[in-house]
């Protein structure tokens, strides 16, 4: 969370949140003022790194009393941020939702506070930004292979993220760049995999589509339209047997919606009344085609047919925050079917132009009606605690963060040759046997099993 110091005081980047963004720590310590390490240590202790302080020393050095002002003013702004205020968002469509037994109400209004609302704010810029750096770096040739893009779609996974926890686990499809920094990977890092870096999440082994930080409970994005679905009931499965109170979320698609493996996956769902949340990511075309004209039913949430269905509007951060809530609480009892109703601004993949099956009218249409990211930026704006000018500071240096990371992206080492015989098989040793396109390829020692 941002506070700025005095009236005089600028908002000045986080060093936590720099992080995030793959900016060495010590270009974050370089971006404050002149500080001796006295004071720096004093600085820190009071967490204080992110914020901006008035120099009265000689020379425009920090002193105490400086320190202890912008503490003051941290504090008194932290307080006025964090005042809980209730906002209203679009009603909630149910479908069975007694079906567990007593039918919960669907909220039709969030409490939040100024403060929450700009850490949503800054976390759905972010990804957008990096959305959109990941968009000139494919059209760059950086990037190979294919490529989707979540740029529309952040109010889904910023409220999904708001209501769930690092308990519960996620797996997705493809379009899977933006969970993977939800889930504590650093914008350099995404984008390292995306050009085949050795910093990525998969050593750069696994690009666009393939995902993953199981230390964070993210399994991945994945590449066969569907079959995560079958993996989500299988962390479910894992979640109960574990009894850790956690909940897996398998998000898919408006076209993965009709395939068929889903059904199965629900069906043993219901059966051993697993604790998983099937998000269906309605962006209204699938692949290139609209409802209308793929799905006989297009009520995506009432498809579970045997357990509660929730449908959401996904371009409203908040509401879907609040739906994943109530729709965790009858997870407990059983399988949970949610429909998000959102949109994406690119093409299906990057090697879809986007408009040979809807115009460039709806798309600007509903940017300008329903942007995510702007109407967060509105409710903060609306609260009279955040001002224009704040937010434009805050997208200027989230700009200059994505830019660095692009650059740090660019310049890290790609994977060692070696690195195409690892992570094959769980536990494999060095000696671990694994043929080549012919015998003199091949890696480990012939006759090695372990």
């Amino acid at each position: 969370r941002r506070a700025s110091g005095c009236t005089d005081a600028k908002i000045m980047l986080s060093v936590a949140r720099r992080a995030r963004c793959g900016v060495p720590a010590a270009r974050c310590m370089s971006s404050l003022v002149k500080v001796s390490p006295t004071m720096a240590k004093l600085i820190r202790d009071m967490g204080l790194e992110g914020v901006y302080i008035t120099p009265s020393g000689p020379k425009d050095t920090v002193t105490k009393p400086d320190i202890d002002a912008a503490a003051a003013a941290k504090a008194a702004k932290d307080k006025e941020l964090a005042k809980p205020l209730t906002i209203d968002f679009r009603p909630m469509e149910g479908w069975e939702l007694d079906y567990y037994g007593t039918a919960p109400t669907l909220p039709t209004s969030a409490t939040t506070s100024a403060g929450e609302l700009l850490e949503y704010y800054e976390t759905m810029y972010t990804m957008r930004r990096m959305e959109i750096a990941t968009d000139v770096l494919y059209k760059g040739k950086f990037v190979a292979g294919f490529c989707h893009l979540y740029d529309g779609q952040e109010g889904v996974g910023m409220g999904l993220e708001a209501a769930a926890t690092m308990t519960d686990s996620i797996v997705t499809s493809y379009r899977d760049h933006c969970y993977q920094y939800t889930r504590g990977s650093t914008v350099a890092e995404v984008l390292g995999e995306l050009l085949g870096k050795y910093i990525g999440p998969a050593k750069g082994k696994g690009g666009s589509m393939h995902m993953y930080k199981a230390d964070n409970n993210f399994y991945g994005g994945n590449g066969i339209v569907g079959a995560q679905t079958s993996l989500g009931a299988g962390l479910a499965f894992a979640h109960k047997y574990a009894e850790d109170g956690g909940v897996a979320f398998a998000l898919y698609g408006d076209g993965a919606a009709n395939q068929g493996q889903l059904f199965e996956a629900a069906n043993i769902a219901a059966l051993l009344k697993l604790p998983v949340i099937f998000v269906c990511e309605n962006n209204q075309y699938a692949m290139g085609t609209s409802l209308a004209r793929g799905s006989a039913c297009t009520d995506y949430y009432t498809r579970g047919q045997y357990m509660p269905g929730i449908k959401v509007d996904g371009m409203d951060v908040l509401a879907v925050r609040e739906a994943v809530k109530v729709a965790k609480e009858l997870a407990k009892e059983g399988p949970v079917m949610m429909e998000m109703d959102t949109y994406r601004y690119h093409g299906h993949s990057m090697s879809d132009p986007g408009i040979t099956y809807r115009n460039r009218e709806e798309v600007a249409q509903v940017r300008a009606t329903r942007d995510p990211v702007d109407r967060v930026k509105k409710y903060c704006l609306d609260t009279e605690l955040v001002t224009e000018a704040e937010i434009k500071e805050i997208d200027k240096e989230i700009k200059a963060e994505v830019v660095a990371a692009v650059e740090a992206a660019k310049s890290a080492p790609m994977p060692d040759p070696s690195e195409l015989w690892t992570d094959i098989h769980v536990g494999q040793t060095k000696d671990f046997f694994m043929r080549g396109p012919d015998i003199t390829t091949s890696s480990g020692v012939y006759g090695t099993v372990v």
